[in-house]
């Protein structure tokens, strides 16, 4: 498995973002619920607010904006999904807990891998999945990546 970047590529962070007609719930959700640190959030820039969560840290980030009247969001798919691979088992069950002490509720996966590997899936305020996965990816092989491939969807 490759783990460096391109020559030509010279990135040093990464966000991805997107839209949410439901701000302050989805803030709520990410920030006070599952825990993920704010390295940035505003109110009114152009008609835009927002906010920026490290996914850990700064170097990979997550951005949720709205802007004006209720924005058109796409339809949730089950494989709209933000991928947390935790440090094993115990470390799954801590946030599970704390998102089931918070009000929320497991919910299904559509696609097997992830109940079949003990993850743990939970749905935020626009209908977007948060997998709680119990191993870090790419350094557990029995967690389908070996030689270079990878047996996950």
């Amino acid at each position: 498995m490759t783990t460096t970047w391109p020559d030509h590529l010279a990135v040093g962070a990464v966000r991805f973002a997107r839209p949410t007609a439901k701000y302050d719930d989805v803030l709520s959700f990410y920030r006070d619920d599952l825990g993920l640190p704010v390295l940035a959030d505003w109110r009114g820039h152009a008609g835009y607010d927002g906010v920026v969560f490290g996914l850990p840290g700064a170097p990979v980030q997550m951005e949720i904006t709205q802007h004006g009247a209720r924005p058109r969001i796409p339809e949730p798919n089950p494989e709209n999904q933000l991928v947390l691979y935790l440090k094993g088992a115990e470390a799954r069950d801590v946030v599970v807990r704390r998102m089931e002490e918070r009000g929320h509720r497991p919910v299904a996966a559509a696609n097997p891998y992830w109940p079949e590997r003990g993850a743990v899936l939970f749905e935020d305020p626009d209908g977007w999945l948060v997998v709680l996965a119990p191993w870090v990816f790419g350094t557990d092989p029995r967690q389908g990546v070996s030689g270079g491939s990878c047996s996950a969807p």
